[in-house]
């Protein structure tokens, strides 16, 4: 029988002297064969709704670096676009969507057509016959608070204000807007991996904006409700929740929502992680994005910090957030290296 995935096999528990490697947003700006793929394309949507070339630059990280895992190349705004909500992305400004401001335009939205989406589960079909049968292959999707928070501002911002002013104001019209992505989030995740992805991660990116109430209302709970809706249509299919920035929550949240493995932010000690939560909960994380900028003996302490901390116990090695565009290559091969090097 072939070797168990290593990205696999930690997720079902097991503690590897050498821990699974991938990165968060490792197909993006700052490889040159992305950027080459990417200016061939008028828009980032356009960009995600062409299978060949998100196919491409899902794997151009692979034959690179050689990482455990690859993840689909995507974005989690194809899901409001898949409701009917205008999606644009302009070009170094983020994405723009046609706000939602009032309880009568959540009414207005329309039903989650999942066949919008078929050009992304095409790119699942064409890596999938393409990666080496020793990757993993993650999908994922927006947890359903950080997503509305788009819908609702019509753009990132710093704190969410508008959705958090939205649900105080408009409590019913804001859960029902919830619920709308619960239940698309549970059908996309199911399609994708129909498709053939192996593991889906929920990234909840603003919930540590959060005061505690809200924060169980409008992140806990419906992130627990996507691993449900999940879990019933394929139990064993892994599933990875990275609630950035809720870092008091973790113990509770691996108490509660049901995941396989909980991503933690490059803010989180990871001594703190691992002293509070159960010895087989699978945590993944957590370097800082700009000690990866930094490289050379910065980089090789964070490194090893977080190899320290994590030993004996399953753990994915990750960033605590997004690769940046400014990394340089020979920094992220310096990291490969020596997570590599961590069981010899």
């Amino acid at each position: 029988m072939a070797e168990e995935k290593a990205l696999l096999s930690v997720l079902r528990g097991e503690a590897r002297k050498i821990p699974p490697l991938w990165l968060m947003r490792q197909a993006g700006r700052y490889l040159p064969e992305y950027r080459d793929v990417r200016a061939t394309t008028t828009s980032f949507l356009e960009f995600c709704y062409s299978p060949k070339k998100a196919a491409e630059v899902t794997l151009q990280p692979i034959r690179r670096f050689h990482f455990d895992a690859a993840i689909l190349f995507s974005d989690i705004l194809v899901v409001p676009d898949a409701m009917g909500q205008r999606v644009s992305f302009e070009s170094g400004a983020g994405p723009r969507l046609e706000p939602i401001e009032t309880p009568q335009q959540v009414e207005r939205l329309g039903d989650f057509n999942i066949e919008h989406l078929a050009p992304v589960f095409e790119t699942i079909e064409l890596v999938k016959s393409a990666l080496a049968s020793d990757v993993a292959f993650i999908g994922f999707c927006g947890a359903p608070f950080t997503v509305a928070s788009y819908m609702i501002a019509g753009q990132g911002t710093p704190d969410q204000a508008p959705a958090r002013l939205f649900a105080y104001r408009f409590p019913d019209a804001f859960g029902k807007l919830i619920d709308c992505v619960v239940d698309a989030s549970i059908a996309y995740l199911s399609r994708q991996i129909d498709a053939g992805v192996e593991v889906v991660q929920i990234f909840d990116s603003w919930a540590g904006v959060l005061p505690a109430n809200e924060f169980m209302r409008w992140s806990a709970e419906p992130v627990r409700r996507i691993v449900a809706g999940v879990k019933a249509r394929h139990p064993q299919t892994p599933i990875i929740a990275f609630v950035r920035e809720a870092d008091a929550h973790l113990p509770m949240l691996t108490q509660t929502i049901g995941a396989d493995a909980y991503g933690i932010d490059t803010a989180l000690d990871p001594v703190w992680a691992v002293a509070q939560t159960a010895s087989d909960i699978v945590l993944q994380g957590n370097l800082d994005p700009l000690a990866l900028v930094a490289g050379g003996d910065a980089l090789d302490r964070e490194v090893d910090s977080i190899l320290g901390a994590f030993k004996g116990r399953p753990h994915i090695f990750n960033l605590g957030h997004g690769i940046l565009q400014q990394t340089p290559i020979e920094n992220v091969e310096r990291l490969v290296a020596r997570v590599r090097r961590a069981g010899g």
